[in-house]
């Protein structure tokens, strides 16, 4: 299904957002680029958005700019991960990932006392996928190592998480976010879990909790 868009006079219309701070967000990195997406109109050249990703994320910024910098926003929002690592005891103890799915994941990764934020939101991503009640334990150890072996190839790109299953066999990969899929009849996509969106909610659990 194609993405709804939202032409620019629209966008400032109904956010109250001015011209200035949009193209101020822009060069703050707090709107990604490839979000100004530039069409032929009857009018000339003019500037459109994907409408309900731009307006949450207006939303979110309006709501937290007075709480964290442009800078600080603008690192949250980035798909790349965080230069921070946290103990397993901090991690458990601030409720940032349940101790069931930290104590699972080393089993399967090998224990350690200070994760990385990579490595924090791989156990963020097992967490998640445990809570929806669509993926089990045992599954959950397949979706670790399609993170392991291929989230690095994506270089800080955005991208989906899929979770398909097929006559009782799960599968999982990796790939650009957004794009459209398409596999053999009788396999079902289980999950769908957008990986910058992930990264987005752990970072603001990390700095506000």
């Amino acid at each position: 299904m194609e993405e709804e868009l939202i032409s620019k006079k629209e966008l400032l219309e109904l956010t109250g957002i001015s011209y200035g701070q949009l193209y101020r967000w822009k060069r703050k990195n707090l709107v990604p680029e490839d979000w100004f997406i530039h069409k032929s109109a009857f009018t000339g050249q003019e500037t459109f958005f994907p409408k309900q990703r731009m307006l949450a994320r207006i939303d979110k910024i309006i709501n937290m700019k007075d709480g964290m910098t442009l800078d600080e926003l603008a690192d949250m929002f980035s798909s790349v991960p965080a230069l921070l690592s946290i103990s397993k005891i901090e991690l458990i103890e601030r409720n940032i990932v349940s101790k069931i799915s930290v104590e699972y994941a080393e089993q399967h990764i090998g224990q350690s006392d200070i994760y990385n934020f990579e490595q924090i939101m791989y156990l963020y991503l097992l967490d998640h996928c445990l809570h929806t009640g669509e993926m089990n334990l045992d599954e959950g150890k397949y979706m670790l190592r399609t993170l392991e072996e291929h989230y690095s190839k994506f270089e800080g790109r955005n991208c989906d998480l899929i979770f398909i299953r097929k006559m009782g066999v799960s599968a999982f990969f990796l790939m650009s976010a957004g794009s459209e899929l398409y596999f053999e009849s009788g396999a079902k996509i289980i999950l769908r879990v957008n990986v910058n969106k992930s990264m987005e909610e752990l970072k603001l659990k990390i700095m506000t909790l």
